[in-house]
């Protein structure tokens, strides 16, 4: 029966502060050794994640990027037109400017900027402002003011995702979503999935196995449904280590040919 895990980056197999992953690299030996494709599912952008997957062996395992918005496939040439963007942007601008200075988007912000708020070297901020699908971006206004903002988006066809620092807007496409069409894809009769966020749950909910991977530093997920029939189990380690724990033992039972 063939596996799939799908996995988000920041806080999950990434550090939270320094986006290291070298403490899993057990875990992602052990995937590579039984077989199974280890699919990322980011906020990240397609020239953000295509170094990451190359750096960690992921072959032709596709990518989803920014928070479900799209898929990346290895070896796709980069079109040089975002289209979906570029609408977004410009729905964006539909929104009453009083609420609308509310959200500094990535668009909204040069290299230096999003450096500051990431942590990220000016050049990685580069690479997550090439933006193909969606906006991430800060919200600094006041509840009342976000239910407008938010109310607004939806008349104009945008969705909006709490993720573990941005609020991403986007054409509704899910994390969730896209593991389904990628699970079809390669007939997946098992499917893992690991985060770290609220725009992880239903990705989290919708696989045969769940893991909520600890992230004191973000805002948490509530106890889900499936916790209490141990299909999805939390993580005692932080980041890369719980990540690393928790892929060891859900593969305990596998032998390489089970894969």
């Amino acid at each position: 029966m063939t596996w799939l895990v799908f996995t988000d980056l920041d806080g999950t197999l990434l550090d939270h502060a320094t986006y290291d992953w070298s403490p899993a690299r057990p875990a992602l030996d052990r995937l590579a050794a039984l077989g199974i494709p280890l699919i990322l599912a980011s906020s990240k952008t397609a020239a953000e994640i295509a170094p990451l997957h190359g750096a960690l062996g992921l072959g032709q395992a596709p990518a989803i990027v920014e928070n479900g918005a799209g898929i990346w496939q290895p070896g796709d040439a980069e079109a040089a037109e975002a289209p979906a963007y570029r609408r977004l942007r410009w729905l964006l601008e539909e929104v009453p400017p009083p609420l609308r200075a509310r959200f500094c988007g990535f668009g909204d912000m040069d290299d230096r900027q999003v450096a500051a708020l990431t942590g990220l070297s000016p050049a990685a901020a580069a690479l997550a402002r090439r933006r193909k699908f969606s906006e991430p971006g800060l919200w600094q206004g006041t509840a009342e003011e976000r239910r407008a903002f938010l109310g607004e988006l939806e008349r104009l066809g945008l969705a909006a995702r709490d993720g573990g620092r941005f609020l991403t807007l986007s054409f509704g496409a899910t994390k969730a979503g896209r593991m389904a069409e990628i699970a079809l894809r390669y007939g997946a009769g098992t499917t893992v999935a690991l985060g770290d966020a609220p725009n992880d749950r239903e990705m989290i909910e919708a696989a045969t196995h769940g893991v909520i991977i600890r992230n004191p530093h973000g805002p948490g997920l509530p106890e889900l449904s499936g916790e209490a029939a141990g299909r999805i189990r939390r993580s005692a380690a932080e980041g890369p280590e719980g990540w690393n724990a928790a892929i060891l033992d859900l593969t305990a039972g596998l032998a390489p040919q089970e894969s």
